[in-house]
């Protein structure tokens, strides 16, 4: 069996999502990077909004971009620490088809090399739901440039 050949550059639609009880359009640095990382990298952002630390509000903008055909990525910051209101995860979870493990996993392992242990409160999810990836990174501008640049 020989390898697959590379496939060329396809453009992806992608949301960017922002949870947070604090962050406005002007000061959503982690967003603002998602965004501009996306179209740099050729990407489209099709829809971009900020949610607060609300399981179902949340789950709710989600489903709708997961139902729709024309949104292919979603990209999530924030909410996925250890505080009561942190929970991106519980709201995900329930919506993916299938699990991307490694991403929490290998997001972790190089988090660590920058922060050292303190990479444990983190619960980076990754998922498929529908047939459109979902990625959810913490909060901090420096966790979403590692997520994009070396994961995702």
């Amino acid at each position: 069996m020989g390898h697959k050949t590379a496939q060329p550059f396809q453009p992806l639609n992608i949301a960017v999502l922002t949870v947070s009880d604090t962050r406005t359009r002007e000061n959503d640095t982690s967003g603002d990077y998602l965004a501009q990382a996306a179209v740099a990298a050729g990407h489209r952002v099709v829809d971009r909004t900020i949610v607060k630390d609300d399981i179902y509000q949340l789950r709710a903008i989600v489903s709708q971009w997961i139902a729709n055909d024309g949104v292919q990525v979603v990209l999530i910051t924030g909410g996925t620490g250890f505080t009561e209101r942190d929970n991106t995860p519980e709201a995900l979870t329930p919506l993916f088809d299938r699990t991307v493990d490694g991403f929490g996993e290998l997001f972790r392992q190089l988090s660590y090399e920058d922060i050292g242990t303190s990479t444990v409160q983190s619960r980076a999810v990754a998922g498929l739901a529908n047939g459109t990836l979902i990625f959810a990174m913490p909060g901090s501008p420096n966790a979403c440039r590692l997520a994009f640049e070396r994961i995702i």
